[in-house]
């Protein structure tokens, strides 16, 4: 039995052994994140837009507080007082200080013996009639948190805008570190061969040193794109909060299919978009929708295009100055006030001027009521009216040219990315040639140089001919992604982009 159960335990800490190191490449393993759980996330992380969202709380509470400016007030005094009644009677102006009595003494002497009183009153006041000025708060208070709201919706629109350039900056840098990862290796195939022909002397020396100086440069370009890779995922760490994001692509397939167009001379169902080569092993293929001039809105109007975060806040903005010149009209109008009062009062001072113990003033002993309608109105307020009206016009003013301003700056970002699309597309279509031509020249001056026909330089302006095909293909599909991610913000359609990309 003990026997059993020591092997039995045995197998299980084998097993266990067996599959921590599987355990612990799972866990390590980084999680890729496409282009629409990147935005997510920095919506929920970004402290800008949080921020954002608190001033949107804010001015929604704004409104309510509006609309509850205006209940009755009531207030309610309870006054316990123990002083001397040695007044005159007379007017005096209510300046802030001691509240003085507008009553006097009966007797002509001074008399400084303390006495006490009781004072409790109720006050109500609402007003009946102010010519909609409640409504005008309130509609003011809506159209600020409507701005406020506008302005989030920008930020955020703002932030994906960021991201996708970002995400695709980084794709493009990706592949170009994949790119001059394949530039050295040719520089390390040339040193490896000029090597073994200076040993066998069918070249000189200065060869294998030329390509060594090669292999160098192309080391330290790809050390240099290296960094940029890193500094371009520090900075999407700090939109999204995500620490040390990974992005769902895979470098080896842009390879393939550089290489790949190269051998075949063609790159037929290699363009962006088409969800075929390696697009569809990188993470980077659109899908249908993301065809150049597919799912964007044209630059028209009444062609269903959606509504634009970026202008739709200089709409807002406008609706805001408008609120506010509708309730300057109604502050300087008259208002109908209705109030209601009553009080009562107790003091130790007793008819016929008896000063009686300061308890004898604690007690209610009058009790009175009041109650009227008042008008006011400030005679001046139709100076007030137009200082204030002239300033409000000058703000829809220059609200209504900001807003044509910026409809005017999408309208000309979206023609070029348009055109920036079109430019692309011209070069990927004459790109395969470049890069075919160039792979068959560096294939035959390698062979070449191997037997000792050509020198190193030869086979150098060779590779470099194909590196420099390479990354215009890389230039050339990332700026047909950026455009188009250009051309859906311009025109309203960013979202149905971002969740296009896969």
């Amino acid at each position: 039995m003990v026997v059993s159960l020591k092997r039995a335990t045995g197998l299980f800490m084998g097993v266990l052994l067996l599959l921590l190191p599987a355990c612990f490449v799972t866990a390590q393993k980084p999680v890729a994140y496409s282009l629409a759980q990147l935005v997510d996330s920095a919506g929920h992380n970004l402290p800008l837009l949080l921020q954002k969202e608190a001033l949107v709380r804010s001015a929604e509470a704004g409104i309510k507080e509006a609309g509850h400016a205006y209940l009755p007030k009531v207030n309610v005094v309870e006054e316990l007082s123990v002083g001397s009644a040695n007044d005159l009677t007379g007017p005096f102006l209510p300046v802030p200080g001691t509240l003085h009595s507008i009553a006097g003494s009966i007797n002509s002497e001074s008399n400084y013996q303390a006495v006490s009183g009781n004072l409790a009153s109720v006050y109500a006041e609402y007003e009946l009639v102010n010519f909609g000025l409640r409504g005008a708060k309130v509609a003011s208070a809506r159209a600020f948190a409507g701005v406020q709201q506008a302005d989030l919706e920008k930020e955020r629109y703002l932030v994906k805008w960021q991201l996708g350039r970002l995400y695709f900056e980084i794709l493009r840098t990706a592949a170009l570190l994949a790119v001059d990862s394949q530039d050295i290796a040719r520089y390390q195939a040339m040193y490896s061969i000029s090597l073994a022909l200076t040993r066998t002397g069918v070249n000189a020396g200065v060869d294998s040193s030329l390509a060594r100086a090669g292999l160098s440069r192309t080391q330290v370009a790809y050390n240099e794109a290296a960094g940029q890779l890193r500094k371009l995922k520090l900075q999407l760490e700090y939109l999204t909060g995500i620490v040390q994001p990974e992005i769902a692509m895979d470098t080896s397939g842009i390879e393939k299919r550089i290489v790949g167009a190269a051998g075949t001379g063609s790159m037929a169902g290699a363009g962006p978009g088409t969800g075929n080569g390696s697009g569809a092993g990188s993470g980077l293929t659109a899908g249908d929708k993301s065809a150049p001039g597919a799912g964007m809105g044209s630059s028209g109007q009444g062609t269903g295009i959606p509504a634009n975060p970026l202008s739709d806040y200089f709409v807002r903005q406008r609706l805001l100055f408008g609120a506010d010149e509708r309730l300057a009209r109604k502050s300087y109008l008259p208002k109908i006030v209705v109030g209601a009062g009553g009080w009562a009062r107790g003091s130790s001072i007793q008819y016929s001027n008896r000063y009686e113990s300061l308890g004898e003033g604690l007690g209610y002993q009058r009790l009175n009521y009041l109650a009227g309608v008042g008008v006011t109105y400030d005679l001046f307020n139709g100076i007030h009216r137009r200082d204030r009206l002239a300033v409000l016009d000058r703000q829809v003013e220059a609200a209504d040219y900001a807003l044509r301003q910026q409809q005017l700056s999408l309208h000309t970002q979206q023609l070029q990315a348009e055109e920036s699309i079109r430019t692309a597309q011209e070069t990927l279509g004459q790109l395969p040639l470049q890069l075919s031509a160039a792979t068959d020249a560096y294939q035959q001056k390698l062979a070449k140089y191997k037997a000792g026909m050509i020198n190193l330089v030869d086979l150098s302006n060779a590779s470099f001919e194909l590196f420099q095909a390479q990354s215009a293909y890389i230039t050339a599909w990332s700026q047909w992604y950026t455009s188009s991610l250009d051309k859906a913000a311009a025109s309203g359609d960013l979202e149905s982009f971002i969740q296009t990309v896969k």
